[in-house]
Formats: C-alpha cells, sequence, structure tokens
C-alpha cells in the first residue's frame, strides 16, 4: 500500500467572530516599526514604506499579506455577519490604494488600523495557516493504494446509522481511501435509503432514485449485461458528474461477476512519474462523452486527469463506452491515442487492481472522482446477480463529513 505523505494544501478556516476583542484594542505601533509586548510568541512585523503589505516572520518563515486582503477578511462584526459569517461589506468597493497605518502583535493575535479607520483583530494561528500551498499532487493525508492494499476500509451499517462518530469514522475512509465496504446492509431493495438520507439527499437521474444492476434483456446499458466492464469511472457526460455511487448487493450467486477497483489517483501519479508527456496530454486536451437513449440525450466534456488550481489531483474519467473524442488536429491525437493507451494499461493492471465479491448485504460506496470500478463477467448458470445502486453528490458528503468534525470536536 502506497502512502502519500508529504505536504497537504491548507485552507483557511472560517473566520471567528473577535468582535467583542476589538474593544480591548489600547496602543499600536506605527509603520516600519516592530514590537512584541509578550514573551509567548516569536512571531514579528515589518510593513513596507507604504503600508501596502504586511510581513510576518515566525516559526522561521517568511509571510506577506496585502493590506487589501487583510482588510476584506477582517473577522470582526463589521465586515462579517456574526450569525452566518458571511462577508457584510462589499469588497470590491474597498479602495485600491488602502494602506496599513498601525499594526501590533499582542501575544497571539496581531492588532491592525487601517486607511479607511478600520480596527480588527486577527489570530496568528490563521495568518500561519492562510498562504500555505501544496507542494504535492494530493493532500498528504490521502491513502494512496496498489493491489497491495491489505486490509480494505470497513464500516458497519447499523453503527454509522446510530452513531455520529462512526458516521464520520466511515466518511473519513471514504475521503482518504476513496471507497468503503460496508456490511450488514438490510438485505431489501430500498436497504442502503436509511444511510443515505443521515448524509445527504439522493441524486436523482434519468434511471430514477436507486436503481437495479443486473441483466435484462434489450439492456439500454452495457451495466444491464453478463459482460465484464473495464475500469471507469459512472456518468462522466453529466454536469455536475455524481460525486459518489453506492452499490448494494442484494443477490451474487452468479458465477464471475466480481467488482474490481483501481485507485485512480495511484494510476495518475505512476503515469506523471513514468511519463510526464502522457500525463500532461491527459491533463490538457478534454474530451466529450455522450450518451442517448430514446427519452435522454446527455453530453460533457473534460480531461481524462483533471487538476486543480494547485496543481492537484481533481478528478479522473475514464468512460470507453461513452467517450466520443473531437476531431483534433491528427498529430494532437497521436499523442492523445498514446497518452490515454498507457493509461488504460496502468488501469486495467494487476499491479493496481484489487478484486472483491460482494456478499449479499454488502455495499460498496466508491468516490466517482478518484476510483475506477469494474467488473468481471458472469454466468447467471449458478445464479442471479442483483445489484442497486445510487448516487449521492459530493457536497453533501462533503458538508456532513465537516460538520460532524466540528460537533464531535466541541463535544469533546
Amino acid at each position: 500500500m502506497a502512502n502519500n505523505r508529504k505536504h497537504m494544501a491548507k485552507k483557511i478556516k472560517p473566520w471567528r467572530d473577535y468582535g467583542t476583542k476589538l474593544k480591548a484594542m489600547s496602543s499600536s505601533i506605527t509603520p516600519n516599526t516592530v514590537e512584541n509586548r509578550e514573551p509567548m510568541t516569536t512571531a514579528n512585523i515589518t510593513l513596507d514604506a507604504k503600508g501596502r503589505r504586511l510581513v510576518l516572520r515566525d516559526q522561521d518563515r517568511e509571510r506577506c499579506f496585502a493590506a487589501l486582503w487583510l482588510r476584506e477578511r477582517a473577522p470582526d462584526t463589521e465586515t462579517l455577519d456574526a450569525q452566518t459569517g458571511q462577508r457584510l461589506i462589499e469588497a470590491a468597493q474597498l479602495p485600491l490604494d488602502l494602506t496599513i497605518e498601525e499594526a501590533k502583535i499582542d501575544g497571539e493575535m496581531l492588532r491592525l488600523r487601517f486607511s479607511d479607520a478600520h480596527r480588527t483583530l486577527f489570530p496568528l494561528a490563521t495568518l500561519r495557516k492562510a498562504d500555505e500551498v501544496s507542494k504535492s499532487d494530493t493532500p498528504d493525508d490521502l491513502i494512496l493504494w496498489d493491489a497491495g492494499l491489505a486490509t480494505l476500509p470497513e464500516a458497519d451499517f447499523e453503527a454509522a446509522l446510530e452513531s455520529d462518530e462512526r458516521l464520520l469514522a466511515m466518511l473519513e475512509h471514504l475521503r482518504r481511501y476513496g471507497f468503503v465496504r460496508v456490511r450488514a446492509v438490510p438485505n431489501d431493495e430500498d436497504g442502503m435509503q436509511a444511510l443515505i438520507d443521515r448524509i445527504g439527499p439522493l441524486r436523482r437521474t434519468n434511471w430514477g432514485g436507486i436503481a437495479d444492476v443486473k441483466s435484462v434483456p434489450q439492456a439500454y446499458d452495457l451495466t444491464m449485461t453478463q459482460r465484464g466492464l473495464e475500469p471507469h469511472t459512472d456518468n462522466p457526460y453529466r454536469d455536475p458528474i455524481p460525486g459518489y455511487i453506492w452499490l448494494h448487493c442484494l443477490t451474487n450467486a452468479a458465477e464471475g461477476g466480481d467488482s474490481t477497483l483501481v485507485d485512480g489517483f495511484m494510476a495518475a501519479r505512476r503515469l506523471r512519474e513514468e511519463s510526464p508527456e502522457h500525463f500532461e496530454c491527459l491533463t490538457q486536451l478534454a474530451t466529450e462523452f455522450l450518451y442517448t437513449d430514446d427519452t435522454t440525450h446527455l453530453e460533457s466534456e473534460g480531461p481524462l486527469i483533471e487538476l486543480d488550481s494547485l496543481g492537484q489531483l481533481r478528478r479522473v474519467r475514464f468512460s470507453n463506452r461513452t467517450e466520443r473524442v473531437p476531431a483534433h488536429d491528427p498529430e494532437v491525437l497521436e499523442r492523445y491515442y498514446a497518452a490515454r493507451q498507457r493509461f488504460y494499461e496502468l488501469i486495467t493492471s494487476d499491479e493496481l487492481t484489487v478484486h472483491l465479491k460482494l456478499d449479499p448485504g454488502e455495499m460498496l460506496i466508491m468516490d466517482n472522482y478518484r476510483l475506477f470500478h469494474g467488473r468481471t463477467a458472469f454466468q447467471l448458470e449458478g445464479g442471479i446477480r442483483h445489484m442497486r445502486q445510487g448516487y449521492v453528490d459530493r457536497d453533501s458528503t462533503a458538508s456532513r463529513r465537516r460538520v460532524l468534525q466540528t460537533q464531535l470536536g466541541e463535544n469533546a
């Protein structure tokens, strides 16, 4: 199991209400002056000659902040609504020549007065995190894995249903590994619904809410046949693409039909390491995806490997059944086809693939932005293979996890 332990992209936490603390403001220092009244911190500050920049030196680091950025992010009740934390001022109307006129470190707080006469108070802990950016392709607490994954991340259905702590543990597994196997799910057609309701609304599609995945005559999709399915992500032709796939096993007595899982982030990292030009091609050239039937026409586009603004892996796509590459210049397509072929070789390799056969009452929750999933072909002579599948979006899932972290942290 590969474990990425580098640097993590830090996000600024929501501002707290420090409005009452502003009443305690007293004297301050003039520009280009450094003062540390409290010995508890090693931080010191300087301003440039015009007061347009503030430099914070602390913990062997130097951080530079624009005066306008500090003003619009001021964590006080004149700037932010105390109830919602949302901004009250119109940041776009702040004067572009705004400056810091006075600044002072007081213990672990930074006091500021701006040229518009506004005063505010920043926790140094907040500013220490504000400019940290990633130096890695993924956050450092994600666990990237391959076929050597010895222990699958697991959760118990009833425990996650009844306990906030166990639900949070399940969602953390899902975030870090990109999937989690849930045991003891009620063995009925809507057995997963109660746990979905604990997290967020079920995403409805043209197939309804929770839908069957089994072999049927006149199949409207290759998923509804007995053939094996190559590693893929679901529904890249939708906008937005469903965030998490919930796959619940009711019956799995057919011969074959094993599930396959591949960590798409691990595959993308391998591609970047061994063939940077292929990696770059798949991040820059968008391809199209199309799904049609008698009542539906869906299309979207995006690269097979998508990066965020920090250069970190954001999502992967792969869907041989629905990809429709535009007619680019032949030289461009030659590069794309070679890159796509190498990526395919990686995501279908034994080295990166985990195999498992779901039993009745088991369920996989899979990150559709990170995981490639598939299955082996199956024969019905041994019995029926009947799965139920639903989607839950990323925003509601991430929101539930963050709220639980906050609530449980406060209770502790």
